[in-house]
């Protein structure tokens, strides 16, 4: 899994791309990003499956904010990333949320 971030010079946006990688998560049909910037919508954000099995989505978020997220696996399975700038409890359960931060 990974993110990978681009600071956009023209706008206040940081541009982030997601992407988990089947060696991680197995067999999946689908992934959905599900986090604060989609009001934690299950189905808001598809990611989309690459020939090898892997997923990705890029969005735009804005700078200077840090968002939670999680990945829905199957509409079943809740998976944290591994490449997240850190983790924090979630607030409707014992699990923990992943982190990434887009302050430059």
């Amino acid at each position: 899994m990974g993110i990978k971030k681009q600071y956009l010079k023209s706008k206040p946006v940081c541009k982030v791309t997601f992407k988990v990688l089947k060696n991680e998560i197995g067999e999946a049909e689908t992934v959905h990003l599900v986090g604060d910037f989609n009001h934690w919508e299950e189905n808001a954000t598809p990611m989309k499956k690459l020939k090898g099995g892997d997923f990705t989505v890029t969005i735009n978020l804005d700078r200077d904010r840090e968002y939670q997220f999680r990945y829905l696996i199957d509409g079943a399975r809740w998976v944290n990333d591994s490449g997240a700038d850190r983790y924090e409890p979630g607030p409707y359960s014992d699990a923990q949320n992943s982190v990434v931060s887009c302050s430059a």
